[in-house]
């Protein structure tokens, strides 16, 4: 059997519930077809980097999988059938990580309080006022001062 990290995105409108109840739907057609299921993590309600079906959030679902192929294929039939199910994703790897995801590390990460934040930035452009610019020389100042072009007359 092979191994797989299977992603996918429900609806924004449908509850955390809905979600768990789609993961063990999608758990329950791989274990019938002779696989098995590892780890499985809720990535909770993301926004979309652009709108999908009408949606701008959606839940993410991350499953680890090891089954055969028909298996994957089953479970990914039936996700193109559901109207809940945005986008999904399956990907074969060599081996399944340990631990919790990256995804989950970092919300971990954002989570944690700064250590000794830094203040006001030093040096940039929005700590101190230039004044007034001076004109510049050599260049056209005004619209009248600039050379033109001869007009091409149309016929």
């Amino acid at each position: 059997m092979a191994l797989y990290e299977h992603v996918f995105l429900a609806r924004q409108d449908i509850s955390a519930q809905q979600v768990d109840a789609l993961v063990e739907q999608y758990k329950g057609v791989i274990e019938a077809n002779g696989g098995k299921v590892g780890r499985i993590e809720n990535w909770g309600l993301k926004s979309l980097t652009y709108r999908i079906k009408k949606n701008r959030k959606a839940h993410y679902a991350l499953m680890d999988i090891d089954a055969p192929a028909a298996a994957v294929q089953e479970m990914e039939r039936q996700m193109r059938i559901s109207e809940d199910v945005l986008r999904y994703m399956t990907i074969a790897v060599e081996k399944h990580e340990e631990g919790p995801s990256a995804m989950t590390q970092k919300r971990d990460r954002d989570d944690r309080p700064r250590e000794g934040g830094r203040g006001p930035r030093e040096g940039g452009f929005g700590d101190r006022d230039r004044g007034p610019r001076p004109p510049r020389e050599g260049g056209f100042g005004d619209r009248e001062d600039r050379p033109r072009r001869p007009r091409e007359d149309r016929v």
